[in-house]
């Protein structure tokens, strides 16, 4: 693109000596400038990239995107713009409408980082994919994505996350899918949203930017989506475990430490499915992107292959086993439905020592977002701790005290309970509490920071 078009793109004005010059690059982060780019100062509570404005220029950028009250006393190349965010969002729809390509859009309250991984893990196997990078799901994460598109690519997978009405409305329209997925509908950002329903109604803002013709892959287990497909204006294709009259059912169903199996039927022929990564979650996961390597014409083999290669990534259900236990960190979100999973989890990785005594314990801490929800919330997972039968509970955070009071109302040992309010405080204690062989499982909100005490247990353990 040239300056010219990416000042008309976002409505901006351009000063400076020539806007025809071409651009290699937009970006957010001055760390990340190179020859070429174009840098979006953006302003937030702790920052303002606004301060960076010069340096931009000596790190090789020929143009800033900045806010019109900007005082530009160096007679800098600038676009100036009402709303630098704004002006982003508009950049990357801009230049994704360059590209005639396929995209597949993912949401929901949990599970979108798997499904999104695993879903371009069998596109991979067929097409050239560009996906959303770890967790750049947001309103400035998505379009750094989009700027990432070449003529290389044959399809995009985008991972769509937000809190708050109209978010997903707005990447829907940079990203342009043709395919929608939405995982589920839970409790996360319920202190924003209000109901479950309201969730339900902010994810469908998916919809929004989708092609004539487009097709939405939905969970009919999830009754909030199951209950939604008669009012969606596209196809829908349903998938499910529990729901047999989905489009694609799972069954034959087997668990272990080393992944999951299932058996599917595509036009009435069986075929055998294996997950390498334990987790009832991840047939889940598996089932839409069965579902969408279908869409795109893919044959089972290529489907069944990329599924396998599947592999979890960043901070999600990663075992790790060090000199005498073995952890399993899940510390990059939390809810109900993701702490059943992660305890899930926890049942069934194996310890280090399978000849000597060992116990599960699970190290939760609190899931934010949760509103006038969080105290039922907090003791619905500690009744959960009960089901799956740990030998040690510790419940980090405000809310830990309703954890714990979950789990003794359904008779949990009282002696193997314990409630820490901060992680400091966990630290000082926790490597006295736990036992060599023990299977650990650290899962919270991401502001919980619960990876510092899982790293500190591994640091203690090997130093």
């Amino acid at each position: 693109m040239t300056l010219k078009q990416v000042a008309a793109a976002c409505g901006g004005t351009f000063c400076g000596p020539n806007d025809e010059l071409l651009i290699t690059d937009v970006v957010t982060d001055s760390r990340k400038i190179s020859e070429g780019s174009v840098f979006v100062a953006l302003k937030g509570e702790k920052f303002d990239g606004h301060n960076f404005v010069k340096q931009s220029y000596d790190l090789g950028a020929i143009c800033c995107v900045v806010n019109s009250d900007f005082e530009n006393t160096q007679g800098l190349s600038v676009i100036m713009v009402e709303d630098t965010y704004a002006a982003l969002r508009d950049i990357a729809s801009y230049y994704r409408t360059r590209f005639s390509l396929p995209s597949v859009a993912i949401t929901g309250s949990v599970g979108k980082t798997s499904t999104k991984d695993m879903v371009a893990e069998v596109l991979n196997q067929h097409y050239k994919v560009l996906k959303t990078d770890g967790n750049f799901n947001n309103e400035i994460g998505l379009p750094l994505t989009a700027f990432r598109l070449s003529q290389k690519d044959e399809i995009a997978v985008f991972e769509m996350g937000m809190s708050a009405f109209g978010e997903i409305s707005r990447l829907s329209k940079i990203a342009l899918p043709e395919t929608a997925i939405i995982t589920n509908i839970g409790f996360s950002h319920i202190e924003h949203l209000g109901s479950q329903e309201n969730i339900l109604k902010a994810k469908l803002e998916i919809l929004d930017g989708m092609s004539p013709g487009g097709t939405v892959i939905l969970n009919a287990d999830d009754e909030f989506l199951n209950g939604a497909i008669d009012n969606i204006p596209f196809e829908t294709l349903s998938y499910g475990i529990e729901n047999k009259n989905a489009d694609m059912v799972a069954y034959n169903i087997k668990k272990s430490s080393e992944g999951t199996e299932f058996d599917v039927k595509v036009e009435a022929e069986e075929w055998h499915i294996s997950v390498n990564v334990p987790g009832l979650h991840h047939v889940y996961n598996a089932l839409s992107a069965i579902l969408t390597g279908l869409l795109y014409n893919m044959p089972m083999e290529e489907i069944v292959e990329g599924i396998a290669t599947f592999r979890p990534s960043g901070m999600r259900q990663n075992a790790i086993e060090l000199s005498d236990k073995v952890i399993v960190k899940d510390c990059y979100n939390a809810s109900p439905t993701s702490m059943k999973s992660g305890l899930e989890v926890l049942s069934v990785t194996p310890p280090k020592n399978s000849e000597i005594s060992s116990r599960r314990v699970a190290v939760l801490g609190d899931m934010l977002e949760l509103g006038d929800y969080a105290e039922e919330a907090h003791r619905q997972v500690g009744r959960l701790c009960c089901e799956y039968e740990l030998g040690c509970l510790i419940a980090i955070g405000p809310n830990a005290k309703f954890v714990v009071e979950g789990a003794i109302e359904c008779g949990f040992n009282s002696s193997e309970l314990y409630v820490f309010y901060d992680n400091n405080t966990a630290k000082e204690h926790i490597n006295e509490i736990l036992k060599p062989n023990d299977v650990v499982l650290f899962k919270g909100s991401r502001g919980m920071r619960l990876e510092e005490i899982a790293d500190f247990v591994a640091e203690n353990a090997e130093g």
